[in-house]
């Protein structure tokens, strides 16, 4: 009660100190206002936070010539202030360029753009300039806002003589009818949609019909329509048809793939589509009453436009939802490959990560040899990315497996098995049980294929330092013996962070492969390449078909595996240029390491030594796996709109599964589940 009283005095000391320019009628600059508004607004804005103007009210009610003042000056201060580029433009997607329009908005925010003061946006810029503003007054009672309407003696804007504010809004409708037509007409935007091709597009019906109505109103004495008009429910109709075209464009990323252009061009049209549903609403009056709850309506919902317009997160969610799930929904398909069902799947597994051991066991002989190559860092962080890329690609190839591959893969086939769960049971407990069951097949699949590398890395590993020395005469491992080992020590070197860091780039090239599938996807790759009229004369059409099969297989796990290895191969370079002490530990290659480390101090290693670089292998795996699986779930999550609180139940489902059937997380079933 005290801050209502001291809110009223602060008002009426502001009329007070204001009191000579408002009986001026030159007058209409807006301090007045925006220090109006500064009393008002709530200092924080809480979930389910009411505002009370009532103290407001009550000022204007007991002062009547305070409120004859403010009503004069409102009316000059507001008198025809443009309003077009709020209905058409303001907060509307811009470009197509995503991140012209990320940046666009990030300097807004600190630096916002300021229209002609002749606009209703200026006002709204300098009155209603923080981006709560919309929040706090959707709560104020719309009582007490028709109470606010009536002391300062508005009119609606259907009553105005002039008709102006009625002839912006439908002239910012029209600019938005015209923009989506011609940007539905696009070849980028067609080709999503060939569903439409045979039939009229609803865009351009949507514009004829919308022209008529237009012509119409503005020849009229009223500038509005009611709702039985013939036009206007048309004009719903073929809203409704646009809307299924922009949705059937969405809908088909699947098959053509999708573009960040594309994808901007049609969240920018989906935008333009609900802003012209909201703007027709105004058009329609049906009863003398909803003229006023309409005109207050319009007034928050421009100043909800106005606040939001510079909305960072929003606009990074929408342009990047669609592009993350044609992302994991690569990653969910490759990784049905790397989990297991049966006993059989299961071994076959484990001699898959043995073929992935051998390989990457040669891999630690070839890059300790290249550690004795002078050169400078940056030909070792080539020589050593070399290494790691044909290492990873050759395993790729020959279908071994890398076992920390398995994670960034699998984590949207894990997704993917909620939505499926959902769709067949429809109760949440089933399909939290299906991803338990799931979850424990991911698992088991890992801890096979961790086994399989690791057995293999590490006799592969110290065969072949044997053989050179038995060649050559050299141990190659002596000099580094130390190094190696004190590597895979937890107490000695940051081996979580390195560990983790790896796991990012894990990550990282799941990102790539599923970003490049969704590319040629989208480009047509492998149809460009299928009917391509120089390779079928050079190869024939068999060959070239083939050819067009293996890009269209293996094009982008192989772009995956090489730039996983240039991450892998230069970290250690770019953390000794920045000052940083960056570096990667893989499961695998640290089995390996141990073996050379072994090796290279005439096969005796002291107890500690043993326990530490057990551990250190043991905590290498497991970071490896939770960063890589945790980073791929959420983009998983993100990609299908999925709340976090969802991480909890599926948790608990899998816990309660493990205590259940531990040894399902760790062997197969007798019969496939």
């Amino acid at each position: 009660m005290k801050e209502k009283k001291g809110q009223k005095q602060q008002v009426s000391a502001l009329f007070d100190r204001y009191r000579n320019q408002l009986d001026n009628p030159e007058y209409v600059e807006i301090e007045l206002l925006v220090l109006i508004v500064a009393i008002i607004r709530p200092k924080k804005v809480q979930l389910f936070y009411q505002v009370d103007i009532q103290f407001f009210l009550d000022f204007l009610q007991e002062s009547a010539d305070c409120r004859n003042q403010f009503i004069y000056y409102l009316k000059r201060v507001l008198k025809q202030r443009d309003l077009d580029q709020l209905v058409s433009d303001t907060g509307i997607i811009s470009y197509a360029d995503f991140i012209y329009e990320l940046r666009k908005r990030i300097t807004e925010r600190y630096l916002p753009y300021q229209p002609a003061k002749s606009t209703l946006q200026y006002l709204l810029n300098q009155v209603f300039y923080s981006p709560k503003d919309a929040d706090w007054i959707s709560t104020i009672s719309a009582e007490q806002l028709y109470e606010l309407f009536r002391l300062c003696a508005f009119n609606s804007i259907y009553d105005d003589e002039t008709g102006f504010e009625m002839i912006e809004i439908l002239y910012g409708i029209e600019l938005l009818v015209q923009r989506i037509t011609g940007r539905a007409m696009e070849t980028d935007v067609n080709k999503m949609v060939p569903e439409f091709q045979n039939f009229d597009s609803p865009f351009i019906a949507i514009m004829r019909e919308f022209t008529e109505l237009n012509d119409r109103i503005l020849q009229s004495e009223r500038k509005y329509i009611n709702s039985e008009d013939l036009s206007y429910k048309q004009l719903l109709v073929l809203h409704r048809q646009c809307e299924a075209y922009i949705e059937t464009a969405f809908g088909n990323s699947h098959r053509f793939g999708i573009s960040i252009k594309v994808n901007q061009s049609l969240l920018r049209i989906r935008q333009q589509l609900e802003r012209i549903k909201e703007m027709i609403s105004f058009l329609v009056i049906d009863m003398e009453s909803q003229k006023v709850e309409k005109t207050i309506h319009l007034a928050k919902t421009v100043i909800g436009y106005n606040s939001r317009k510079s909305n960072i997160r929003k606009l990074i969610g929408q342009s990047t939802q669609l592009l993350a799930y044609e992302i994991t929904h690569h990653t969910a398909q490759t990784g049905e490959h790397y989990i297991t069902s049966t006993n059989q799947e299961y071994w076959k597994m484990f001699r898959s990560a043995c073929g992935g051991g051998v390989i990457v066991g040669g891999m630690c002989i070839v890059k300790l040899l290249l550690g004795k190559v002078g050169t400078s860092e940056f030909g070792h962080a080539f020589l050593y990315s070399l290494n790691y890329a044909i290492g990873f690609t050759v395993i790729y190839l020959f279908g071994a497996t890398l076992a920390t591959k398995q994670p960034a893969m699998t984590a949207s086939s894990l997704v993917s098995a909620i939505e499926q769960g959902a769709a067949d049971q429809g109760v949440d407990r089933h399909r939290y049980w299906i991803f338990a069951q799931f979850f424990a097949r991911l698992f088991r699949s890992q801890f096979i294929a961790f086994v399989g590398n690791v057995i293999m890395a590490f006799p592969v590993s110290l065969l072949l330092v044997w053989g050179i020395q038995q060649l050559t005469g050299v141990n190659i491992a002596s000099a580094k013996w130390l190094h190696l080992v004190d590597d895979l020590n937890p107490t000695k070197t940051p081996v979580i962070l390195h560990a983790s860091i790896a796991g990012v780039f894990l990550f990282l090239s799941g990102i790539i492969a599923g970003s490049i599938s969704n590319r040629d996807k989208h480009n047509s790759v492998y149809y460009r390449i299928q009917e391509h009229p120089w390779l079928k004369k050079l190869f024939g059409k068999t060959k070239t078909d083939k050819i067009a099969a293996f890009y269209e297989k293996k094009w982008a796990g192989i772009v995956s595996n090489l730039w996983f290895g240039v991450f892998m191969g230069s970290t250690a370079s770019i953390g000794m240029f920045l000052g940083l002490n960056l570096d990667i530990r893989h499961i695998t290659f640290a089995s390996g390491n141990l073996a050379l480390g072994l090796f290279g101090h005439q096969m005796e290693l002291s107890t500690d030594i043993w326990i530490w670089g057990i551990l250190g292998i043991g905590i290498i795996g497991l970071f490896n796996f939770l960063v890589s699986f945790g980073l791929s779930l959420v983009l998983a999550f993100r990609s299908r709109n999925l709340s976090s609180k969802e991480l909890t139940k599926m948790a608990k489902a899998v816990w309660i599964y493990f205590k259940m059937n531990p040894k399902s997380f760790f062997f197969p079933p007798k019969s496939k589940e």
